[in-house]
């Protein structure tokens, strides 16, 4: 099912929905006042929306008008992984840096800001200072549907409600200044993540699944392009730690809810800083490039659908970057 948090323009209410062949069915119209979180935690909510669905007076609208929101507007909390190692070998290389062997022991992660999530069309309006090398992130991400600690690998697909397409923007020159401080990140991710188009539960991504001895990959080609332009591309399976192994590093002695989201890391080439390091390296007259303001970025990802943003700036003279004690 795909699954999604919607309004139109006849109501600003968040409204909860499933898409089928253009449609969007309107879910809270049979299971009440609900919203994307509540339904996960529906034990059969599958079997009663197909139920509903098959009926021939369900409200229902066409995709194209409705306004598409975060799958989850204001999650219970963000975690984004590091699970990719191409991705962290490149980058550590392009700087000059050996590949660290603790990505090998065990898998990391960061807390983002869990209220500052953008869906799919919206215009995205940041601080100036974040154009100061401006950045997209190609990654999934998953969220959780049924919440619990000390979850073992072995058992923690059965948490996953589903996937979604994340964007991970990030300012990265605020991100170098504060990762100096062995702290962080934290300025240079915190303003804007895109979640969306919609929750894709995990019984239809079956025959892309890929078993493994500590959990469930998916063979799903990822794609972004910027104003049209192909630049990263990669394979969701390409994951060096399954999400199993991640819900297991993120439960150890902690409770995970309905709704938690826990991104990938970005998929290898799936970002700027990525690309502008290894054409640096080869080519000492490459020219770096960076997002500016009116970029569209539109991100791709087999099975789970597309998001597209553009990128809008703040007109404010207030900056971090020249801050001093």
């Amino acid at each position: 099912m795909k699954l999604l948090t919607y309004k139109t323009s006849k109501s600003e209410t968040h409204q909860l929905g499933v898409l089928k062949d253009q449609l969007v069915y309107n879910l809270n119209s049979f299971f009440g006042d609900i919203s994307l979180v509540d339904l996960i935690q529906i034990e059969d909510y599958k079997n009663q929306i197909n139920s509903f669905i098959s009926k021939d007076n369900c409200l229902a609208h066409n995709i194209n008008d409705i306004t598409i929101l975060p799958t989850i507007p204001k999650p219970p909390s963000f975690r984004d992984a590091y699970a990719f190692r191409q991705h962290v070998a490149t980058s550590r290389k392009n700087r000059g840096a050996d590949m660290i062997a603790e990505f090998d022991q065990f898998p990391v992660f960061y807390f983002s800001n869990h209220n500052a999530m953008f869906g799919d069309e919206e215009e995205i309006e940041i601080m100036p200072d974040h154009f100061h090398k401006l950045d997209y992130e190609l990654e999934f991400a998953i969220v959780i549907g049924k919440g619990g600690k000390n979850i073992l690998s072995r058992d923690a697909d059965n948490h996953i409600a589903g996937l979604c397409i994340l964007n991970d923007l990030s300012a990265r020159e605020l991100q170098m200044e504060e990762m100096k401080l062995n702290l962080g990140p934290a300025k240079g991710k915190d303003f804007a993540n895109v979640l969306g188009p919609y929750l894709v539960t995990t019984d239809e991504l079956e025959n892309k699944s890929i078993d493994t001895p500590f959990g469930k990959k998916y063979n799903l080609e990822m794609k972004c392009f910027v104003n049209e332009e192909l630049l990263s591309e990669g394979n969701a399976k390409d994951m060096n730690w399954t999400f199993a192994e991640i819900i297991e590093r993120a439960s150890y002695g902690v409770e995970l809810f309905a709704g938690d989201i826990i991104g990938s890391g970005t998929v290898g080439t799936g970002c700027l800083l990525e690309l502008n390091g290894s054409g640096k390296t080869l080519d000492p007259n490459y020219k770096q490039r960076w997002l500016k303001e009116g970029d569209e970025i539109e991100m791709r990802i087999e099975g789970l659908g597309k998001i597209s943003n553009k990128i809008k700036k703040i007109d404010s003279s207030h900056s971090l970057l020249k801050l001093k004690k």
